[in-house]
């Protein structure tokens, strides 16, 4: 199955496969979390739990496939994202199957981009958030989608020391910034 799509005056097209999240259509919350992103040409940018490639694979076509990360726990995802990535003319961007950001040596990116599994329970966006933090650079944004807005709301609050939320339709769209090294050194205040 093939999706075609323009996000922000981008053309796109997207192979998928039926074990895959959001496999017949672009999801709605993506669209959202993408609607309020803000790239900057030198950003360093993670696509974590990359799905077939949405996210990433837009970023690149946007500031450069040099810059992108993408990752995924699930292998057939990482094989459809590592397509999907040639099919849209940025093969280069790197793609790792991992848990979370086990395959994943760098820790300097500038933007972190997430539609995590919210509708179990919170034990995977949790380790997103918390290990996301020292995974940013000063000044590095981690933005979250998703429908539920109180535990997402307070668990960036205590990690980053605040968020902003974009509310489109029925989704939440958190934007935290990272103000400080380490939100260990916070808790010591």
């Amino acid at each position: 199955m093939i999706i075609e799509t323009s996000i922000n005056g981008v053309d796109l097209q997207f192979k998928t496969a039926e074990s895959l999240f959001s496999p017949k259509r672009i999801d709605r919350g993506t669209l959202a979390m993408l609607s309020v992103l803000d790239l900057k040409e030198d950003d360093k940018v993670l696509d974590l739990g990359c799905g077939y490639g949405l996210v990433g694979i837009y970023v690149a076509k946007v500031i450069g496939a040099e810059n992108v990360v993408m990752t995924d726990i699930d292998r057939t995802a990482v094989e459809v994202a590592r397509e999907n990535a040639v099919l849209n003319g940025v093969g280069n961007i790197k793609v790792v199957q991992g848990d979370a950001y086990e395959s994943i040596d760098d820790n300097d990116f500038t933007v972190i981009l997430s539609n995590p599994p919210y509708h179990m329970d919170f034990s995977v966006p949790k380790k997103f958030i918390e290990k996301g933090f020292n995974r940013l650079r000063i000044g590095g944004k981690m933005y979250m989608v998703t429908k539920r807005k109180e535990w997402y709301k307070n668990k960036l609050i205590s990690i980053f020391g605040g968020t902003r939320i974009h509310t489109i339709g029925d989704y939440y769209v958190f934007e935290a910034e990272k103000r400080q090294s380490s939100y260990s050194k916070k808790k010591k205040k």
